[in-house]
């Protein structure tokens, strides 16, 4: 018996199964302690500098600009569209053009009528003219031409720079009056001083009576600026016109992915600079003919503005549509009532105002028959120098099918009136 027991210590019986598999893992346990305890020592004796160090990295991280991500921009169609636009085929309706890349866009412009505006301003040799007409009640831009007996590049971006709003803005003035329920189209408005009158120091009325009279339709199609640079600065006041200002979209980016400059107009900064803007004489109120265009198709659509879009398709070479146009409402500037009272302060300027004479023949009798609402402005403006003619307008009163702005810059010797190539544009369009 003392010889087994002698036996067994000396060779004593090594661990297998589970027991070999629990000794392997305390031993790699003990061998990584064994390992790492130098290191922990080490970091425990340095731990307040370890600390401030990685503190100092979190931070570096922290406040390092991220990294810019390069986004690939879609393809602006509208850009695109507007810069073949002059060299599209004319297939006799429609026009179309094809990009570098074998787009096929099909446009939404009226060539008919295209053509018709942009021969009449050629015909007469125009200085600088542009026009633009749109659909109200979808945005489809339905021609956008323009023509430079002076510099022939000037029409590239003639649509989309800015010029001299002029009486453009008294639409604006009577907005904020009648959104405040401060007047209708049959309210009279007293002031002083010649109807064309530039100085606002003489338009304000004698307590003592003696004042000029008039209803503020009658005005708006006469364009009187003493009575409209009253009704801004002493019955709307700055703060309805500047908010009148802001929702018809000037000083902001107004339509996504058209080309077009901020419009401009600044905030008076005294009761006569706000006169002269509600008369529309500030020459820094500036605006482009595609935004004008807008506004008028906007108040012919009840008040809801709609995005413009140059295009009704765009296919790739397969034939496969690529962009279907679709209608997209942008904002709304004013009330339906209150658009409809601007048609109503409209409708004076063909019948009995500024542009009578370039819708009637000599006998009175109606160029166009449809009844037009309308706007004309006029300034002089210096870039390009010249005397400013805008005409404003959209038709049938009833139910809009065009609106469309004209503007043109005559210079030494007077071509033609913009209200004219307003008359030839629906003379054209309601022809068909």
């Amino acid at each position: 018996m003392a010889h087994r027991a002698s036996s067994s210590l000396r060779h004593p019986k090594l661990p297998t199964g589970k027991q070999r598999q629990h000794l392997k893992h305390l031993l790699l346990f003990i061998a990584l302690v064994l390992a790492l305890t130098p290191a922990s020592v080490y970091l425990l004796k340095n731990a307040p500098a370890t600390i401030n160090r990685l503190s100092s990295y979190l931070q570096q991280l922290a406040t390092r600009p991220a990294p810019v991500v390069k986004k690939e921009e879609p393809a602006n169609f509208f850009s695109i569209a507007s810069s073949l636009l002059a060299t599209a085929d004319d297939s006799g309706e429609k026009l179309t053009a094809t990009t570098a890349t074998g787009l096929l866009l099909n446009y939404s412009v009226n060539s008919a009528l295209q053509k018709r505006v942009h021969d009449f301003m050629a015909s007469y040799q125009v200085p600088y003219g542009v026009f633009v007409a749109i659909e109200p009640a979808t945005g489809r831009i339905l021609a956008m031409t323009a023509h430079s007996a002076v510099d022939p590049n000037w029409g590239t971006g003639a649509p989309f720079d800015l010029y001299p709003m002029a009486s453009l803005f008294k639409i604006i003035t009577a907005s904020a009056a009648l959104e405040q329920k401060k007047i209708t189209p049959a309210s009279v408005i007293e002031f002083r001083g010649n109807s064309y009158s530039e100085n606002p120091r003489y338009w304000e009325t004698n307590p003592r009576g003696g004042n000029n009279k008039m209803n503020v339709t009658f005005a708006m199609g006469k364009s009187i600026n003493p009575l409209y640079g009253r009704l801004a600065g002493e019955i709307a006041g700055k703060t309805s016109v500047m908010e009148c200002v802001n929702r018809f979209g000037f000083n902001q980016t107004l339509l996504p992915g058209v080309p077009v400059k901020k419009s401009q107009a600044a905030e008076p900064q005294s009761n006569h600079g706000l006169m002269l803007m509600g008369a529309g004489l500030d020459h820094e109120v500036k605006i482009s003919p595609l935004h004008a265009a807008s506004i008028m198709a906007s108040i012919a659509n009840g008040g809801t503005m709609m995005l413009p879009s140059l295009t009704d398709s765009i296919s790739d070479k397969s034939g496969s549509v690529q962009e279907q146009f679709k209608a997209r409402e942008l904002r709304r500037l004013v009330s339906p009532e209150t658009a409809q009272s601007l048609t109503t302060m409209l409708s004076s300027t063909v019948t009995q105002g500024t542009s009578r004479r370039a819708f009637h023949d000599r006998r009175g009798r109606p160029l166009v028959n449809v009844a037009v609402a309308a706007k004309t402005g006029s300034i002089n403006g210096t870039d390009p120098r010249g005397y400013y003619s805008w005409f404003a307008a959209f038709a049938p009163i009833e139910k809009p099918e065009i609106a469309l702005v004209a503007l043109v810059i005559n210079q030494d010797k007077w071509r033609i009136k913009s209200s004219q190539v307003g008359a030839q544009a629906l003379e054209e369009f309601f022809s068909r």
